[in-house]
C-alpha cells in the first residue's frame, strides 16, 4: 500500500496537479472530521488518520479543526513526518513542535511574490494619489472631494524603502522602478539579487529618515512581532506613508494610528491587520487611507501556484524524504 497523505481543507485549483504529482506515490484521503476532538480521535492508534505520512494544509480547515499549534502536533501519529502548508507565511503553524516531533514543515514561497507584489502597488499608487478616498466619495453621491489636491502626490523622485528584500520585495522593485522612484532597502544582509541601481542601507534608522514610503515585506515571527513601532514610525519624515501587505503585527498599530492622527503619517495603505477581521474602527474612519481585507494573494492564478508548490513539497518528501521548502525553524 502507497503513504497516506492527509488533505486538510480543499484543492480549489490544482486537482488534476495533485493526481499528476502524487499518483502511484501516495494514497490521497481527505480529511473528513468536523471538529478538533474528532480529527484527534483520527490520528489516535486505530483512527482513519492513524497511519498518514503527510499533510496538505489549507487555512480555512482551520474553522473546523483549530490552528496547528503545539497540541496538534502533539496528536499527529508518530508516522507523520511531513505538514506542506499552502501558504508563504506560516506564523499560525507551531514549528518549533513540529521539529521536536521530528517533523518537517514546508511553506510555498516564491509561488506568492507576484501576487503579493502587486498589491503593494496598488496600495502605493492609491495611497499616493488618494484614489480610494475618491472612489468611496464618488460611491456614496460626490466626486472630487476636498483635500485631495492638497495631499496627493506623484510617485516619480519618490524615496521608497523595502523593509526585507526576499522574493516580494524583489518582485516590488522590478514594478515600482519604471514609476521613477529611488529605491532603498533594509535586510539582514545585502540580498545579491537585489539590483545594483537599488541601496541597500544597513542602519534601519538611517534607512527609515530618508524614505517617502516604508514597504513593509517580512515574515512575523518572534524577532518581528512590533517591528515597526513608535520609534521607527518617529523616525520616518513627517508626511511619509508606510504599506504593509506582511503581516499585522510586524508594526505596532496604536502607535500607527497616533501617528496618522497627529500628522506624522500622511497615510498608510494596509493589506493586514493586527486582529483580522477586526479592524481598528479609526482606521476604518480615515478616508485618506488604503484599506484592503488581506487579499494579497486572493486570486485563481496564485492560489493554483501555492497548492501546486505546497504538493509539491509532499511528492518530494516522498520521493527523497525532504521538501525543497523547508522553513528554517525545521533546518
Amino acid at each position: 500500500m502507497p503513504p497516506k497523505i492527509l488533505i486538510m481543507g480543499e484543492l480549489y485549483w490544482a486537482k488534476r496537479d495533485a493526481e499528476e504529482l502524487l499518483s502511484g506515490i501516495a494514497d490521497v484521503i481527505s480529511m473528513e472530521s468536523q471538529s478538533r476532538d474528532e480529527l484527534f480521535k483520527d490520528f489516535a492508534s486505530g483512527g482513519r488518520y492513524s497511519d498518514i505520512v503527510g499533510i496538505y494544509h489549507e487555512h480555512l480547515s482551520d474553522k473546523r479543526t483549530g490552528h496547528p499549534d503545539e497540541e496538534f502536533f502533539n496528536a499527529l501519529p508518530t508516522s507523520c513526518k511531513w505538514f506542506a502548508h499552502k501558504g508563504a507565511g506560516y506564523d499560525s503553524v507551531a514549528v518549533h513542535s513540529a521539529k521536536a516531533r521530528g517533523i518537517g514543515v514546508s511553506n510555498t514561497p516564491g509561488a506568492v511574490d507576484e501576487a503579493t507584489a502587486t498589491t503593494g502597488v496598488f496600495l502605493l499608487i492609491a495611497t499616493m494619489r488618494r484614489f480610494s478616498w475618491c472612489e468611496a466619495n464618488l460611491r456614496s453621491g460626490g466626486f472630487n472631494p476636498k483635500g485631495v489636491e492638497e495631499s496627493a502626490r506623484d510617485l516619480s523622485g519618490k524615496t521608497v524603502g523595502i523593509l526585507g528584500m526576499g522574493g516580494i520585495g524583489l518582485k516590488m522593485v522590478s514594478y515600482i522602478q519604471p514609476f521613477g522612484c529611488e529605491i532603498l532597502y533594509h535586510n539582514r544582509r545585502p540580498n545579491a539579487l537585489a539590483p545594483s541601481n537599488v541601496r541597500y542601507v544597513a542602519d534601519l534608522y538611517d534607512f527609515l529618515g530618508q524614505l517617502d514610503v516604508l514597504m513593509v515585506s517580512m515574515p512575523l515571527n518572534e524577532k518581528t512581532r512590533g517591528f515597526v513601532g513608535e520609534k521607527e514610525i518617529r523616525a520616518m519624515r513627517k508626511g511619509s506613508i508606510i504599506i504593509n501587505t506582511a503581516r499585522g503585527p510586524v508594526i505596532d498599530e496604536e502607535a500607527m494610528i497616533q501617528a496618522l492622527q497627529d500628522g506624522h503619517l500622511g497615510s498608510v495603505g494596509l493589506d493586514v491587520f493586527v486582529k483580522e477581521p477586526q479592524v481598528d474602527q479609526r482606521l476604518i474612519g480615515m478616508p485618506h487611507v488604503t484599506l484592503l481585507p488581506h487579499v494579497g494573494t486572493e486570486n485563481q492564478d496564485a492560489r493554483r501556484k501555492m497548492e501546486v508548490v505546497a504538493l509539491t513539497n509532499l511528492r518530494e518528501f516522498l520521493l527523497t524524504g525532504t521538501g525543497p521548502n523547508l522553513v528554517p525553524e525545521c533546518r
